[in-house]
């Protein structure tokens, strides 16, 4: 009962997705210099799927908060996931990014915020009405799974626009684990 619960609400949030941002975010993407992803929470963890798999696809990307991330510069994309865009720490690495020049991408359940009116865009998960309080989905459940599974979707997109093997992806993958 809870699979099938789960899963017909995250069916329903991605068909009232924009079903043109998986092109319009591939051209952000490969329009940037250098990839940066940044989040806070649960929603850092699926920014960290999206982080790996582009790695896998071949982009120059780096996760906002590790000890090893580079300074931000003009050319480079800053992608914010946040459900509310209105993350406090998140709203101050979108000023910094701004302030040298970096393009600014919310990923959120809402298409205006404090972040998604410093964003060159917003691509909306679903619509903010299908958000509210949903029985054994507490606190933000269906926006980081619809979100991940989003995001998954879109480097199913590259990876198919691109013609990337997976022997390729493979190669690019982690061997020091």
């Amino acid at each position: 009962m809870h699979q099938k619960l789960i899963i017909d609400k995250i069916s329903s949030i991605l068909d009232a997705t924009d079903k043109s941002h998986d092109v319009k975010l591939t051209e952000m993407l490969d329009g940037a210099r250098r990839i940066f992803i940044a989040g806070a929470g649960r929603s850092k963890l699926v920014g960290n799927f999206f982080a790996m798999r582009l790695v896998h696809g071949g982009y120059d990307v780096s996760v906002v908060g590790e000890i090893v991330t580079p300074s931000i510069k003009n050319g480079d994309l800053l992608i914010i996931i946040s459900g509310s865009g209105e993350t406090e720490q998140l709203i101050a690495f979108t000023k910094s990014a701004k302030k040298v020049g970096a393009n600014i991408v919310l990923i959120s359940a809402k298409s205006s915020s404090t972040i998604g009116d410093m964003a060159d865009a917003v691509f909306a998960v679903g619509s903010p009405d299908q958000y509210g309080k949903v029985v054994g989905m507490p606190m933000g459940t269906v926006f980081e799974l619809s979100t991940l599974i989003f995001l998954e979707a879109i480097v199913s997109h590259i990876i198919h626009e691109k013609g990337i093997a997976e022997e390729v992806m493979r190669e690019r993958h982690a061997n020091l684990e």
